[in-house]
């Protein structure tokens, strides 16, 4: 009897760490957010990355695996993970994007650097509209916590109409 009750809680356990595991954002690729918006639409979250950034990988393990940041971002953005040095070639609002120097360190893709207006540090967030239009670029690694306030500033539309300090020091969060 105890060896079947031990066997179902392990088993219990195992299945509650896996569908947590399970969830993530849903990242997408750039020309299924413009599809996606022909029929829903959302502002668009692009996370600029690069395969060498420390601080990159901080984020993916820290603050795109919190429940409460992957939650969010799944209802109010489409979100698109991008490697800033990608060797693909993209269509972003009927033009195309190379890097002409893939593999060559340092060399970015020109989608990368046209949403990032040339400023070029690792991790980024670019905020895009509902038209695909800039909003603007948050550089820089930020915990869950300090990253929960920005997602909602600009998936609120508070960005419009309240200044960010006052917007930060009213914001009353989950984490």
């Amino acid at each position: 009897m105890m060896n079947k009750i031990a066997l179902l809680l392990i088993l219990f356990f195992s299945g509650m760490q896996l569908n947590i595991a399970q969830e993530s954002i849903n990242w997408i690729t750039l020309e299924q957010a413009e599809t996606k918006l022909a029929s829903e639409q959302k502002k668009i979250l692009v996370y600029m990355f690069t395969e060498w950034c420390g601080w990159c990988k901080k984020m993916d393990r820290e603050t795109f695996n919190n429940p409460a940041i992957i939650d969010y971002i799944n209802k109010h953005f489409y979100a698109i993970k991008f490697d800033a040095e990608s060797a693909d070639t993209l269509f972003f609002k009927g033009r195309s994007f190379v890097n002409h120097n893939p593999g060559q360190k340092r060399q970015y893709h020109e989608l990368a650097k046209a949403l990032m207006q040339g400023k070029m540090s690792f991790p980024s967030v670019v905020y895009l509209n509902e038209m695909m239009n800039g909003i603007t670029v948050v550089p820089g690694f930020f915990p869950a916590a300090r990253f929960e306030p920005v997602i909602h500033y600009y998936g609120t539309d508070a960005y419009k109409s309240v200044d960010w300090e006052k917007f930060d020091q009213e914001f009353d969060g989950s984490l």
